[in-house]
C-alpha cells in the first residue's frame, strides 16, 4: 500500500514483543508511579553485576521496595529475585536472578553471563522469567546517560541505570517518596563502597 508516508509494510510482533507491549500498557494504565533520579558520573565504571549486587543489598534494607501492591494489600517478599533486562538485537528479555542478595559479585557475573548466552541462543525457558520481585536495567551498557523503565506489575519498583544516573520508578501506593529516596540513596552508597 502506498500513500503520503510511502510504502507501508505491516509486521506482526513476536510473542515476546506482544508481552512487552501488554505489560508496558498495563503498567502505565494501572500503576500510579513516581520516578526519582540521582546523578552520579562515576557510574560508567559499574558493570551490571555491581548494580545487581547493590540493588539486592538495598532491597534487603528496604523491604517495601521488594514488595507489591495487590488487591488493596502489601505483599512483602522474603526472597530477593531481581529481573535483569538483557538486550538482544530484536528485543529485550527480563530473566530472573534468584536470591541475588545471597550471592557474591563473581557469582552474579557468572549468572548474568550464562543468562546472556542463553538469551542470545533463544534457550531461556519460561521458568527463567518468573518470580522476580524487582527489575533492573543497565542502560549505561548502551551508552545512555539517563534512562527510565516501566514497573513490571505487581512489583513495587524498577531501577534504570544510565552512565550518569540512577532512576527509580516505584508504585506510589506502596513505596512513597521518602522511602524511594532512601532506597535510591542506599543503592548509590553501596556502589560507592564497591569502589
Amino acid at each position: 500500500m502506498t500513500g503520503p508516508k510511502g510504502e507501508v509494510t505491516v509486521q506482526e510482533p513476536t510473542p515476546a514483543e506482544r508481552t512487552v507491549a501488554r505489560r508496558a500498557a498495563e503498567a502505565r494504565a494501572t500503576v500510579p508511579d513516581l520516578e526519582l533520579t540521582v546523578s552520579w558520573p562515576a557510574l560508567t565504571a559499574h558493570a551490571t553485576e555491581r548494580l545487581l549486587g547493590a540493588c539486592a543489598a538495598a532491597l534487603r534494607e528496604h523491604p517495601r521496595a521488594n514488595a507489591a501492591y495487590r488487591d488493596g494489600h502489601f505483599e512483602l517478599y522474603s526472597r530477593i529475585n531481581v529481573g535483569v533486562v538483557l538486550a538482544t538485537p530484536e528485543q529485550y528479555l527480563i530473566p530472573t536472578v534468584y536470591d541475588a542478595d545471597q550471592r557474591a559479585l563473581s557469582e552474579l557475573a557468572s549468572e548474568l553471563e550464562q543468562l546472556r548466552a542463553r538469551a542470545a541462543s533463544g534457550q531461556l525457558s519460561a521458568s527463567a522469567f518468573s518470580g522476580a520481585t524487582f527489575t533492573l536495567w543497565n542502560a549505561g551498557e548502551l551508552g545512555i546517560a539517563r534512562a527510565s523503565i516501566p514497573i513490571v506489575p505487581p512489583q513495587a519498583a524498577a531501577l534504570a541505570a544510565g552512565t550518569e544516573s540512577l532512576s527509580l520508578v516505584c508504585d506510589h501506593r506502596i513505596l512513597y517518596g521518602a522511602q524511594a529516596a532512601s532506597f535510591l540513596t542506599t543503592v548509590r552508597r553501596l556502589l560507592e563502597q564497591q569502589g
